[in-house]
C-alpha cells in the first residue's frame, strides 16, 4: 500500500498576497445608515400594500382588511424612518436642506426609495471626519 501524503499549497508570491488583499470590500456603512436604507424600503412596501388595502376599501368596497393590516405597519415604519433619518443626520452631519428632503420624503408613495439612492449617489452616507 503506497503512503497517503497531502499536498500544501505553495505560498504566494508577494504581488499574489497583495492582490488578494487589494480585494478587500469596501467598508460598510454605519448600522444607522444601513437601517435607515432598509427602512426606506420597507416604507415604500407598505406605501403600496396600504394603497391597495385603499382601493380595495374605497373603490371596490370590498373589506377594509388591507387598511388595517397596512396602516398600522406603514405608521409604524414611517416613525422608524423618521427616527432613523433624524439619527443619520446628526451622524453625518447632513445640512438642514437633506433634512428637509429626508423628511418630506415619507409623504409622496415611494419617494423614501427615492430619496435614498439620491443619498447613496451624492454620498451622502459616508463617513464625515470631523474637520
Amino acid at each position: 500500500m503506497a503512503p497517503v501524503t497531502t499536498r500544501t499549497a505553495a505560498p504566494l508570491p508577494d504581488s499574489a498576497t497583495h492582490a488578494a488583499q487589494a480585494v478587500q470590500p469596501t467598508t460598510s456603512h454605519h448600522w444607522t445608515v444601513r437601517a435607515f436604507r432598509a427602512v426606506a424600503i420597507a416604507e415604500a412596501f407598505s406605501w403600496a400594500g396600504l394603497l391597495v388595502g385603499m382601493y380595495v376599501k374605497w373603490i371596490a368596497e370590498a373589506s377594509e382588511i388591507g387598511v388595517k393590516i397596512f396602516g398600522p405597519i406603514h405608521g409604524a415604519l414611517v416613525i422608524a424612518y423618521v427616527l432613523l433619518a433624524i439619527l443619520v443626520a446628526v451622524r453625518q452631519r447632513w445640512t438642514l436642506l437633506t433634512v428637509f428632503f429626508a423628511l418630506a420624503a415619507t409623504l409622496p408613495p415611494f419617494l423614501t426609495v427615492v430619496f435614498d439612492r439620491w443619498a447613496h449617489r451624492s454620498g451622502r452616507y459616508e463617513e464625515r471626519t470631523s474637520a
